[in-house]
């Protein structure tokens, strides 16, 4: 990760979006600043990705993830939740579509603070201002931890909230993923969102040694996989984190819910997962 930008992979996930609403018309999750957000130089590289069959797979399921995440938090503002938390930020663009901002939620977006002062001007460049419902909460993780960063920026833990944890969860260490589930499970009725991939002996040898390619270029860009986590551990985990809902919703099953037609062809098996967890 380079001082002062966004990862590659928060990158790479951003065009991916992008990507979606250029090919596929944002049919599984619309998303207008997809296009507006990214640099020019980025810009330049969607159409070889958009080319690019093997592309598809890791777009969908970025997309679904996107869908699924926002689904969870709309019910969640129904319910009556005001607080929202976007955990490693990046480039997500919720902020500047939030539908729920007239009901009074307030969006919490939480990055490195050279991240968020790179984004808030890129957002200038692109002519996009930020919205009043937006607060940005800058956490230098090597000295300070979440809620420390949280509260700085108003966030009360008195009430409840919705955090949406995308794309981070195998960059972090396990120590810090359960002190990050232990603060969300101390919210009373608050809700997570979140993704994880299981272990690599899980997968078959082709799409093995496939994963360990992607695993390593990743690392070589100081980005390396961290954690991994069986279903069952990861089950485990959250029952001792004390959440009293969870489900655990498998790639196959996103598809399901999501795809349509435009999951044709693409092969099942271990793959990336999504979390749902409320606490108490």
């Amino acid at each position: 990760m380079q001082t002062g930008q966004p990862s590659q992979t928060a990158l790479g996930a951003a065009a991916h979006r992008a990507v979606h609403q250029t090919l596929e018309g944002g049919v599984i999750f619309a998303d207008p600043f997809a296009l507006q957000i990214l640099s020019d130089d980025t810009r330049a590289r969607l159409p070889d990705m958009a080319g690019d069959p093997a592309h598809r797979p890791m777009r969908l399921f970025i997309a679904a993830r996107s869908r699924f995440s926002e689904d969870t938090m709309a019910a969640c503002v129904a319910r009556g939740v005001r607080q929202i938390v976007i955990l490693g930020a990046g480039l997500d663009t919720f902020s500047l579509r939030n539908p729920h901002a007239g009901e009074g939620a307030r969006v919490f977006e939480v990055d490195y603070p050279a991240t968020q002062a790179w984004k808030r001007e890129s957002l200038a460049q692109a002519g996009l201002a930020l919205p009043a419902s937006l607060v940005f909460a800058p956490v230098d993780f090597e000295q300070q931890g979440l809620s420390e960063g949280l509260a700085a920026a108003g966030f009360r833990v008195d009430q409840p909230a919705y955090f949406q944890w995308l794309g981070v969860v195998p960059y972090m260490t396990r120590e810090a993923i359960i002190a990050t589930l232990d603060f969300i499970a101390g919210i009373a009725g608050s809700e997570v969102v979140f993704d994880y991939g299981e272990p690599l002996e899980n997968y078959s040898p082709a799409m093995r040694a496939n994963l360990t390619g992607i695993a390593e270029r990743a690392a070589a860009i100081g980005e390396p996989w961290l954690s991994q986590f069986d279903p069952a551990d990861m089950k485990a985990l959250l029952r001792a984190r004390g959440f009293a809902e969870f489900e655990d919703v498998t790639r196959a099953e996103l598809a399901g819910r999501y795809y349509g037609d435009l999951g044709q062809g693409l092969t099942a098996g271990p793959g990336p997962h999504l979390v749902r967890a409320e606490s108490l």
